[in-house]
């Protein structure tokens, strides 16, 4: 049976590199399937997905290989086979439109992940848990508990071998140690009206405003809050009519599909990051 690959690098730009690469595909038996590059003329870097097909070498091999071609263009690259879906935990508070919808969607095949664990500070999904026979592990937290339930998060993450955490609606700030330990690999999704409508029910504070669009934001987790590189973004139109229950309505949809387009990108190693953006090949 062909082993499937996805390779993706980003290396300071120069002459040949579309043309270095697919000859190193080639030499080693690589049938390229799909193929994107970018060129950041901004910063001078270069960023290329390939997914190929290969049976000549096995993934530790061709690992190998690879480090030795990077070296000289000096190039950060990962390599991935597709056949194994990314091991995911997922993060909930009291809010269940974000979790139910990435549940569905992964049940139903539309994500190639693989729901290891749900983390929560509240019990009330534990039953959807239960019905997807997804482990449920309910950490509350405080201000004086919150290192140690830190601790029991990245044990469960680790245990996992989570390669992929999704804050879905995770209404926790985390720490400083914990946003540095998941770098690169935890997600979070929130309402756009950031930094205008802050703190407790910010659907009333945009309906007394009147606001005209609403939106949600995916976006890497880092150290600064709702600030990390930006994966996805949508906007839905809003006007007079508008309850705030329509506004909140129309707001956790978007929210639910802005993550699931994240985390789908980001699942298929479509994604990735250049400086605090994102290069994303769709």
């Amino acid at each position: 049976m062909t082993n499937a690959y996805i390779l993706t690098l980003s290396c300071p730009d120069r002459l040949g590199l579309v043309h270095a690469v697919s000859g190193f595909l080639l030499e080693h038996g690589g049938n390229i399937e799909e193929a994107a590059q970018y060129n950041d003329h901004a910063t001078g870097l270069f960023f290329m997905r390939v997914q190929f097909a290969c049976d000549q070498h096995d993934h530790p091999t061709l690992k190998a290989r690879l480090t030795s071609f990077a070296e000289p263009y000096n190039m950060n690259w990962s390599l991935h086979a597709t056949a194994a879906p990314m091991k995911t935990v997922l993060m909930v508070s009291k809010e269940g439109h974000c979790l139910n919808d990435l549940l569905f969607r992964w049940k139903s095949g539309l994500l190639p992940i693989d729901i290891r664990a749900i983390i929560s500070n509240h019990r009330d999904f534990y039953q959807l848990a239960a019905s997807y026979n997804v482990p449920f592990h309910h950490i509350p937290m405080t201000g004086s508990t919150k290192a140690q339930a830190e601790a029991k998060q990245l044990e469960i993450i680790e245990a996992e071998g989570a390669e992929l955490v999704i804050l879905a609606r995770y209404m926790q700030i985390l720490s400083l140690d914990l946003c540095q330990k998941l770098a690169g690999r935890a997600i979070n999704i929130h309402h756009s009206f950031l930094p205008s409508f802050k703190g407790a029910k910010p659907y009333y504070q945009a309906h007394d405003r009147g606001v005209k669009l609403i939106g949600a934001t995916a976006h890497y987790v880092t150290a600064d809050l709702d600030e990390g590189p930006i994966i996805e973004q949508d906007v839905a139109r809003a006007d007079h009519t508008d309850t705030v229950e329509d506004l909140t309505a129309r707001g956790r949809d978007t929210e639910s599909q802005v993550l699931a387009r994240a985390v789908k990108w980001h699942s298929e190693h479509r994604v990735i990051l250049n400086g605090h953006k994102t290069v994303i090949f769709r």
